[in-house]
């Protein structure tokens, strides 16, 4: 994929710069692009669904709703601690399949604080949660991490699980 020379990922502008609706756009499209390459059959997939690689942490992927237009995905890893599991980073994303857009509508991870006050997050803390997504959903992709219809599987049980 070809960059265009004014493209805001690049260091400088990320730790300079303000995120316009634009950018959050394009990396809104960059996150719809990285996820359909990590689940391919995204608008058919129901349940939930384990990527195993060798020697790395498994990756979980549930579809929690699917509709003509929208998909609504639980993402994240289980880290064990003790007999009970952690989720990290935990993303609830929605998918809008006509515009080719994933919006982060939950996230949490312990690595870099990304919350934010009142019930409507700022241009600035979309843009940063977004980030962090496509960061980690790249990552995934370079990894080889897939979700296909024959890797179902569920999660671990709610109390089994740590809270984030």
């Amino acid at each position: 994929m070809r960059r265009r020379a004014d493209y805001p990922w690049d260091l400088k502008t990320l730790l300079s710069g303000k995120p316009t609706v634009g950018w959050l756009m394009d990396l809104c499209e960059e996150n719809y692009r990285y996820l359909m390459r990590l689940a391919p059959d995204m608008r058919t997939l129901q349940g939930g669904y384990r990527s195993r690689l060798e020697q790395k942490v498994d990756l979980y992927l549930e579809v929690l709703e699917q509709t003509p237009y929208t998909s609504l995905l639980h993402l994240t890893y289980y880290f064990s601690h003790g007999s009970r599991q952690y989720p990290d980073p935990d993303a609830i994303i929605r998918i809008y399949h006509d515009s080719r857009q994933a919006e982060v509508l939950s996230l949490k991870q312990q690595l870099v604080s990304l919350s934010h006050r009142g019930i409507y997050p700022t241009l600035e803390q979309k843009w940063k949660i977004s980030l962090f997504l496509s960061k980690w959903l790249s990552y995934s992709v370079r990894e080889g991490h897939c979700f296909l219809p024959e890797h179902t599987t569920t999660a671990p049980a709610q109390e089994n699980l740590l809270p984030v």
